[in-house]
């Protein structure tokens, strides 16, 4: 068996997010890493809508990331530590859109281990030097400067190594010009690693070390070290040389401290905490993160604290000496992994757990009545200041734009400009059965009369045509209005009427009834002009398109035109041949709709001066039965060739040319609308998660830069279309705590699923905490406060801070809280909750019948645990409680409660009772009247099962740490026993029977494994009862004396949390879908041919010589992570074949005895078999 690996949907977790100008213009663009892809943002300025300008698969782990600027340069560059043993900077060439690697430079073994440098980086504020440090030990500093063709050079690396030492944080401290300085947290743990007592290590000290860069001795010193009365657990750096008092700042457990060399005096402060709090208050806080931002004349920075509250930190200085720290809450946003402050007053914050958000930063919070602490403020040691947490105040959400009601049903939409450098569209025409409405759009959208459009008669097409007259076509003729509104018009010969037109800039081409061609082109002056004949079509037109016409040329040479006869013909429209036939090409349906675009070509950008490239043309053909067929249009010939084909839909397909990202794109509406655009050197075809529609036009206003304006039904709607790349539309219903598991019941559209949080209270436990502290509060004021303070209480009780806003309040170690949903997954409506009492954690869940209460019962069993801890793992118990499911699936009715003595972290229908993973043991149960009855049980796993799934009379137990156990049930004997296992440890998340006979299973290090039993293998073992056989049969020792054969191994570099056999589009074939923790959706797929195989293993061949990943880490090896690579081939690697240079193309393809444009067809060909 092979495999090809594909991802569906990248991760959407941000590990690290950084800022600069990377494109070396004024704009600010943002740099992401999500795990193993590191990704370029830019937000647009106006509208706060932040899209992707580049996604690059790294094929290793970016364990840090920074931007660094050289001095006095303009350009950010990117410097990533991985786990390649080697630093490498990158640039970002807008010209090309991709990542160059400037520098590679190698320092040590390749994996994240413990005193290889690449988890810690830290750049000087002007860009001499950079520091890349270990977890323990070793540091190197390497120097950065230009050579005389101003290229960035890098030295070689200079040590600053430090033996039996922790590193924990590392920043560039801002000294102007003088010598690179370096700021780190250690701890030095020799003596506390020679003392057996154990004394040594509570009471070593965390240091403050800096680290000087002598440029003229070219070494690094370890200049000062200081002890820190906090364990600190970040430092953020503050500006220095002209434009601050430079020196660090120190956050610590409960206090933030301002450091400097010389004879400042420390600065300590503690972080404020919230006004009555149900946290507990003995729990230290901390700041998880922060950005800076600098102007000429000030500089301030946002903390945030764990419980996601950011505070505005400014330094008040007397020359050049800081006399205090100043605090100011400033607004809660969700716990962020890192923010970025943008010059153009944006906030990027980039979650640790939910959605990442873009705020604008509308006030300062400068101006309000918020308290602002200080660090002069008189204290006792060990209080802190109090504030109240509120919504949003300075910082605003940035976001279906409009839905607006019309006063019939429309059958088509058009937008149009003014004139044609118009940056915006003046005028939406709608056209209706009998009339056509003109609104204008403006703050708001409404109806004009002016325009000189013609109101009483249905439209076929209207636009802006030449430099700024407007063309209207309707069935009696043309109205071409003139920007001084005059009007010249052209009637139709006789009885017939126009049944279609294609329109562009300069052209216009009408279709009689009859198929009768008209052509028309516009002069210098502004005139339209018919062309001296006709051209009679041999059968009825049912479409036609012109492409747009070409920047620098008068006229676009081709014509389009789909005939009744189930063929489409290119005309040509040059001057030499006008209106001769070019070439055909015959189809299976006929023709609904035709466009011609050009794609993969590059805009010219203004601000760098570059200009752009053409790109080739296409003719988009969507048929009457729903077929969408995609043909390149040779530009010099006009010959059809190399088609492609996807199902779209039921209804025939539409096709309308809108604009995205400054390049065309087709907009494709059946049953479903889709959108075809080339991204990232190739082609996407996705579905867009909206209501069908019906005819569509592209929209550019302020607000909605590239929007689309459609017709559903009765309604125009403006759309956004952000998300270029994304593959699901999705669908978010909100619950209480994170969801664990869920299951389907047979019969049923419901979803049943089972929440639980640690560290959490239960709304009853909450209301009681807040009751007490209430109490606390009447009582501990004195007699002439009561009264307030009873009001204070009663405000506190009442207040409901949400906890999607402002964060669960943490409750401790062993503090749980669960409940059991029945949700219904179309609408989103919750048909039954079952909260359960504080401390009970639901783990697993399970809907079976069992055999005693008859086909038409449903039962559903949950197990929870009691009192729960994670390290080390104990409970004080755990129980199945066993619920009937009733009103066809809406509703639970409990029957009882079985206590059980470990925790049931697995349960599995099987053979009409129940399969229970109680710790290590596994039993099969069956309903009795007051609780669930035992009737079988093994001891034979080693550790705690996680997840049970059956087929036949096998079962297949997966333990937490040893892999998967194949058990046989006898029911003669009525028992369990284990005939095979795995013979490597496993920590098993997922599992999926493929066969009878085979298995995948994914691990919580990201590898992907299917297992096999050999043929020779006898699931009718008997357990020896006499001990005469050998003993390792018995399978004590080394497990089952039988053993599963690896079939393939992979490493998808993520944690993966599902399996399962899915076909995900209509006709496509089966394939094997996997989701990750970060967001990642992505499909292992079967070859069907050896020649496929053999092609796509030799294409992966070339591309892991020609094209190596671009943080220097071996692909073979990424992939091999933890056990070696077997029978996957790779197509992420494989379809960067579109990003590689066409030299590097055209020899790879060569190699393969193939062309690039055969090549990039095989590549989307298996991507379109299986998915989109």
């Amino acid at each position: 068996m092979f495999l090809y690996n594909l991802t569906l949907q990248r991760s959407s977790g941000v590990t690290h997010a950084i800022h600069g100008n990377f494109s070396g213009t004024k704009q600010q663009e943002i740099v992401v890493s999500r795990g193993k892809i590191i990704e370029l943002l830019r937000t647009e300025p106006n509208t706060g809508k932040v899209y992707t300008l580049l996604t690059h698969e790294i094929f290793g782990v970016v364990r840090a990331l920074m931007a660094f600027k050289l001095t006095g340069g303009t350009k950010d560059y990117i410097i990533i530590g991985s786990d390649s043993g080697r630093i490498v900077i990158l640039e970002y060439l807008p010209a090309k859109n991709v990542f160059d690697k400037i520098h590679q430079e190698t320092f040590g073994k390749s994996g994240c281990r413990r005193i290889v440098p690449g988890q810690h980086l830290a750049v000087d504020p002007k860009g001499r030097a950079v520091m890349i440090g270990a977890i323990e030990k070793q540091k190197l500093v390497y120097i950065l400067n230009r050579d005389a063709q101003a290229r960035l050079t890098i030295s070689s690396p200079l040590e600053a190594h430090k033996s039996n030492t922790f590193c924990y944080h590392i920043v560039g401290v801002d000294v102007g010009f003088e010598n690179p300085m370096f700021a780190c947290l250690e701890v030095d743990y020799e003596e506390s690693d020679s003392d057996p007592t154990g004394e040594a290590a509570q009471t070593t000290q965390q240091m403050l070390t800096y680290y000087e860069l002598d440029l003229g001795l070219n070494h690094v010193v370890r200049k000062y070290s200081e002890p820190l009365e906090e364990h600190g657990n970040f430092l953020i750096p503050v500006p220095g040389g002209s434009d601050g008092p430079s020196g660090v700042l120190i956050c610590s457990e409960n206090y933030i401290t301002y450091k400097n060399l010389g004879d400042q005096p420390d600065i300590r402060m503690p972080i404020p905490r919230r006004r009555n709090d149900l946290d507990d208050p003995e729990r230290g806080l901390i700041f998880v993160c922060s950005a800076a931002h600098k102007t000429k004349s000030m500089f301030f920075f946002l903390a945030q604290t764990e419980q996601g509250d950011i505070f505005k930190i400014t330094l008040e200085t007397d020359e050049d000496m800081v006399t205090e720290i100043r605090l100011k809450y400033f607004d809660t946003v969700p716990v962020a992994t890192s923010m970025c402050v943008l010059k153009t007053g944006f906030l990027f914050v980039a979650s640790e757990f939910g959605n990442h958000n873009l705020y604008q930063i509308a006030h300062l919070g400068d101006d309000d009545d918020e308290p602002e602490f200080s660090s002069t403020m008189p204290l006792e040691e060990g209080d802190t200041f109090f504030f109240a947490p509120r919504p949003l105040k300075n910082l605003m959400v940035v976001d279906e734009m409009a839905v607006s009601e019309l006063p019939g049903n429309p059958n088509a939409v058009w937008t149009v400009k003014r004139a044609s450098d118009d940056e915006f569209d003046a005028y939406i025409i709608v056209s209706f059965v009998n009339a056509t409405l003109v609104l204008s759009i403006g703050e708001t959208v409404e109806e004009v009369t002016d325009s000189g459009f013609l109101g009483t008669t249905p439209t076929l097409s209207s636009s802006l045509i030449g430099e700024d007259s407007l063309l209207q076509i309707y069935p009696d003729g043309i109205r071409h209005i003139r920007s001084d509104k005059r009007v010249n018009e052209w009637k139709t010969p006789g009885k017939k009427n126009i049944v279609k037109c294609a329109v562009n800039q300069r052209q216009v081409v009408i279709a009689l009834s009859g198929g009768e061609l008209v052509y028309f082109e516009m002069d210098p002056t502004g005139q339209l002009n018919e062309y001296t004949e006709r051209k009679e079509m041999s059968a009825d037109v049912k479409c036609m398109s012109l492409a747009t016409v070409p920047a620098g040329e008068q006229r676009a040479r081709f014509l389009a035109v789909g005939l009744d006869d189930n063929t489409v013909r290119i005309i040509s429209l040059d001057q030499s041949d006008c209106l001769q036939p070019l070439s055909m090409q015959a189809l299976p349906a006929p023709a609904e709709a035709l466009c011609i675009v050009e794609m993969g070509g590059t805009e010219a950008r203004e601000e760098s001066g570059e200009t752009g490239t053409r790109g080739g043309l296409y003719l988009n053909i969507g048929l009457q039965n729903g077929v969408l067929l995609r043909t390149v249009l040779d530009s010099v010939t006009g010959d059809l060739s190399d088609t492609r084909t996807r199902y779209l839909g039921s209804r025939p397909v539409k096709l309308f040319r809108v604009m995205m990202q400054g390049s065309q794109a087709v907009l494709a509406m059946s049953s479903r609308s889709w959108l075809s655009y080339w991204y990232q050197s190739r082609f996407h075809l996705t579905p867009l998660s909206y209501e069908s529609l019906e005819y569509a036009s592209g929209f550019a206003s302020e607000q909605c830069p590239e929007g689309i304006v459609a017709i559903s039904t009765n309604t125009l709607r403006i759309l956004a279309l952000e998300k270029l790349g994304a593959v699901f539309n999705q669908v978010s219903v909100a619950l209480k705590y994170t969801p664990r598991k869920f299951i389907i019941p047979p019969d049923s559209s419901n979803l049943i699923l089972i929440e639980t949080d640690h560290n959490t209270y239960t709304d009853t436990t909450k209301a009681q905490r807040k009751q007490q502290m209430a109490e606390e509060m009447v009582e501990a004021a004195g007699e002439e406060e009561r009264e307030l303070a009873a009001e204070m209480a009663a405000a506190f009780i009442n207040e409901d801070l949400p906890d999607t806003v402002f964060g669960a309040p943490k409750a401790g170690a062993g503090m749980w809280a669960s409940v059991i949903r029945l949700l219904n997954p179309v609408s989103g409506n919750t048909l039954h909750l079952v909260s359960l009492e504080q401390n009970e954690s639901a783990l697993s869940l399970a809907v079976c019948k069992f055999n005693s209460r008859g086909e038409d019962d449903l039962f559903l069993v949950v197990g929870t645990a009691k009192d729960m801890t994670l390290s080390p793992r104990t409970c004080s118990g755990g129980f199945l409680h066993t619920y009937q499911i009733t009103e066809n699936g809406c509703n639970l009715q409990l029957l009882h409660k079985t206590p059980v003595d470990d925790v049931p972290a697995a349960l599995c229908a099987f053979q009409g009772r129940i399969l229970v993973g109680v710790g290590k043991l596994l039993r099969i149960y069956d309903l009795g009247k007051k609780k669930l009855l035992r009737k079988c049980e093994n001891k034979m796993i080693p550790n705690i099962i996680v997840n049970i799934s059956t087929v036949g009379n096998r079962i297949l137990v997966s333990d937490i740490q040893e892999s998967i156990h194949f058990v046989r049930y006898k029911r003669a004997e009525n028992k369990l026993i284990i005939f095979a296992d795995d013979t490597y440890p496993r920590w098993i998340t997922a599992s999926c029977i493929l066969d009878y006979n085979t298995v995948v299973c994914a691990d919580k290090f990201g590898n992907i494994t299917v297992l096999r039993l050999p043929a020779n293998i006898n699931d009718e073992v008997d357990e020896d009862p006499t001990g005469s056989k050998a003993l390792w049969d018995r399978g004590l020792l080394n497990g089952a004396s039988q053993k599963a054969d690896i079939i393939c191994n992979f490493h998808i570099g993520e944690t993966i949390l599902s399996l399962q056999k899915s076909i995900l589009i209509p006709g496509g074939s089966e394939s094997l879908v996997y989701t990750t923790l970060s967001g990642a959706v992505g499909i292992l797929v079967p070859f069907t041919s050896h020649e496929d195989h053999d092609f796509f293993q030799h294409l992966e061949m070339h591309m892991r010589s020609e094209y190596p990943p671009l943080c220097g880490r071996d692909h073979l090896s990424f992939r091999s992570y933890y056990f070696p690579i077997k029978s996957v081939i790779d197509g992420d690697l494989c379809e960067q074949f579109s990003s590689m240079d066409t030299t590097k193309q055209r020899s790879v393809a060569e190699e393969l005895e193939r062309t690039p444009a055969e090549v990039s067809k095989k590549l989307e060909d298996i991507r379109t078999r299986y998915a989109f």
